[in-house]
């Protein structure tokens, strides 16, 4: 357990984590003042912003367990106000965020609305021109984390280039950044363009996924360059990166807590490792542990299967390692550390890497790195020429001010 000074430090830092070529993006900007007692209010509950714009239009919905207005689904709140809503479309782990880690999401029919479910996270992430033939508008509605791996931000990348390519628009409901305030590590390379680093950012990009898309459509990032009609309803007065939020519903089966959410974009780097985050334990990704680590290591766990991990990395096996659910957040956004130290006291170096970790850091340099022994100031000094542009270039994104 941390010394009781660390209590108000943690404390403090996880309340602050807590389309064919169109013109460019609109939207609606946030007035001043201060955020209502309950918190910020997100896009989806600022209904006046975008319902003028649903008025006879068929609509598709990109929406999971978290794209609610107050405890109610949007796609419930949209059709009890008469809104036409033709299509959901359901990300990584489902329409009700229920499915496992990478278990591949099939389409269906939403048992209480009648509406036809369709996947971006089976045959294809893309939606096809036959899956928006009914539907002229597309509203985007899923919490983020912050982290360029969290895939719902690859889908909103996949989600603005169909919209692009096939003339419908885009409506992006914005909604906090619990991380907002970190932007850490290195920029992803050109060469690992992948569905968890679909575009071009550090680690902890520090955006909304309203700032977010409105970076992909004016860097055009979508293929051949295109922009696509792009709407982003903000959040209400008051919102800052550092406005306190405390996510309402678990964004995704594996980050139950808003600690876990606070260090994923340091501990899901072990994914890419022979080193467990968690998954298939209460506690995911606030422990890594691994059998090729020291048996003197002060924490131990063994993963089992269970709804968010069906069959979990290391099933039944004992993995010795730490336990994180109180150590303080980094400061910056994400920390090398416990690689640098896992790696060191590995009993199996050779097989400390997986092919996937390239993926996930986004450049081949920091595995050279980590086996070359150098040091986190070391790293970090390689990732501040990358760094900087980025957020050069964020500033000419950003919809709320940074504190």
């Amino acid at each position: 357990m941390p010394s009781p000074t660390l209590f108000p430090f943690l404390a403090l830092l996880l309340a602050l984590r807590t389309c064919t070529a169109a013109p460019g993006p609109t939207s609606a900007q946030p007035a001043a003042g201060a955020p209502g007692p309950a918190g910020p209010v997100v896009g989806a509950a600022r209904l006046a912003q975008y319902l003028p714009q649903l008025k006879g239009k068929r609509v598709g919905l990109v929406v999971n367990q978290s794209s609610r207005v107050g405890n109610t689904y949007l796609v419930d709140t949209l059709r009890s106000r008469g809104v036409n809503v033709t299509a959901i479309f359901a990300p990584e782990h489902g329409f009700r965020g229920e499915a496992a880690d990478g278990a591949t999401i099939q389409d269906g029919r939403d048992a209480r609305s009648g509406v036809p479910v369709r996947s971006v996270y089976g045959k294809t992430k893309k939606p096809t021109p036959e899956m928006l033939a009914d539907v002229d508008v597309l509203i985007f509605d899923i919490q983020d984390v912050g982290a360029r791996f969290y895939t719902f931000i690859s889908t909103l990348h996949l989600v603005m280039e169909a919209a692009a390519e096939q003339g419908k628009t885009v409506i992006v409901l914005d909604r906090p950044n619990p991380n907002g305030t970190a932007v850490d590590g290195p920029v992803r390379e050109p060469a690992l363009a992948s569905f968890v680093g679909q575009d071009a950012l550090p680690i902890a990009h520090g955006l909304t996924v309203g700032e977010l898309a409105q970076m992909i459509n004016g860097e055009k990032w979508l293929a051949g360059g295109r922009r696509c009609r792009l709407t982003v309803v903000p959040l209400g007065p008051g919102y800052t990166h550092a406005t306190p939020y405390a996510l309402p519903v678990r964004p995704s089966p594996n980050l139950p807590t808003p600690h876990a959410v606070a260090l994923y974009p340091t501990v899901c780097l072990f994914e890419g490792t022979n080193v467990s985050v968690g998954r298939g334990t209460d506690f995911p990704f606030e422990a890594i542990g691994g059998p090729a680590q020291p048996a003197s290591r002060p924490f131990s766990f063994t993963p089992k299967p269970n709804a968010g991990s069906p069959t979990p990395p290391l099933n039944g096996q004992l993995c010795y390692g730490l336990d994180l659910r109180g150590a303080p957040v980094p400061p910056t956004g994400l920390s090398v550390q416990y690689l640098l130290d896992f790696y060191k006291q590995s009993t199996d170096k050779e097989h400390f890497f997986t092919k996937y970790f390239e993926q996930l850091s986004g450049t081949p340099a920091l595995r050279q790195q980590i086996i070359a022994g150098k040091t986190e100031a070391e790293i970090r000094a390689s990732w501040e020429p990358g760094l900087g542009q980025f957020k050069q270039m964020r500033k000419k994104y950003l919809l709320y001010p940074e504190r």
